[in-house]
C-alpha cells in the first residue's frame, strides 16, 4: 500500500511526522480526503480533527485551523495549534468549554461572540479527540 509523509507543524514544534496511507481534513470548502499522489494544492483548514490512516490504525489529531499544502510525496499542515490525543488536558478543555458557553449565553454587548464561538469549537474538538468521539 502506498504512503506519503505527513507533517503537522505549529509555531512551537513539529507535532507529527510519519508515513501515512490517507488523511481526511476539514477544509473551508468541505471535507478533503488525501491519498498518495494527490494533485498538489494548498487550502485553509477549519478547526477540526485530522483523521489519519496508517494501515489498519486510525489516529485523530486536534488541529485548530491553519493551512494544508499537498505536494508530490508530502503533505504539510501548518496549524495554529495541534495536539495528539494523549497530550490534551481534558479538564482544561472542559473549563474552556464552560467559559465559552457562559460568554455565548451572556447578552452583554461587550462580549466578542466570534472569539467565544472559536473558543467553543476548539474546546469541543479537543474533548472529542481525547474521548475518541467522532
Amino acid at each position: 500500500m502506498s504512503t506519503f509523509l505527513l507533517e503537522i507543524v505549529t509555531p512551537e514544534r513539529k507535532v507529527y511526522a510519519e508515513q501515512v496511507n490517507m488523511i481526511v481534513v476539514k477544509g473551508v470548502a468541505g471535507d478533503l480526503g488525501i491519498l498518495p499522489h494527490h494533485i498538489p494544492m494548498v487550502t485553509p483548514l477549519k478547526i477540526a480533527p485530522v483523521h489519519i490512516k496508517q494501515g489498519s490504525t486510525d489516529l485523530y489529531i486536534a488541529v485548530s485551523g491553519g493551512f494544508m499544502e499537498v505536494g508530490k510525496d508530502k503533505v504539510i499542515i501548518l496549524a495554529e495549534s495541534a495536539e495528539l490525543p494523549g497530550d490534551i488536558d481534558v479538564e482544561r478543555a472542559k473549563v474552556a468549554k464552560t467559559r465559552a458557553e457562559s460568554r455565548l449565553n451572556d447578552k452583554a454587548t461587550h462580549i466578542d461572540f466570534h472569539r467565544a464561538e472559536l473558543a467553543m469549537q476548539k474546546a469541543l474538538m479537543r474533548i472529542n479527540v481525547s474521548e475518541k468521539r467522532f
